[in-house]
């Protein structure tokens, strides 16, 4: 249940940035309507989680020197970098995310963390 939760935040993060952020753009092959882009959304947050489970911890670990001298801003650099590459792996398939500049995806970073904060604390996580 924990996991179905943290997909849709995930989700609504993607979608707010995609939303907000003119150059990152959600696709489709053709008009689903509400229910493909759910399903699009959904499979968008899956692939984003999965790289910050298993690509996110490695980046951040070889970069440590550089989050220390910059006190930390160079993780909106790694951020932006798994929401680039989220994009890339889901550009593979005819559904997906397309980000168009570096700035888009440190903006969409930011939206994406920034939500994932807020419902974090909105929503619990069970551990209490």
């Amino acid at each position: 249940m924990q996991l179905l939760i943290r997909l849709i935040i995930n989700g609504v993060a993607i979608w707010l940035a995609a939303t907000w952020v003119d150059k990152i753009y959600l696709f489709s092959p053709d008009d689903n309507g509400t229910g493909g882009k759910i399903v699009t959304l959904l499979a968008l947050a899956a692939v984003f989680t999965l790289v910050n489970a298993f690509v996110k911890p490695i980046v951040k670990l070889l970069s440590l020197p550089l989050v220390i001298v910059t006190l930390g801003l160079f993780l909106l650099v790694i951020n932006a970098l798994m929401l680039w590459l989220t994009a890339k792996i889901s550009e593979a398939t005819e559904y997906g995310l397309r980000i168009d500049g570096f700035w888009a995806a440190v903006w969409g970073g930011i939206i994406i963390w920034l939500v994932n904060w807020v419902l974090g604390i909105l929503v619990p996580d069970g551990d209490d």
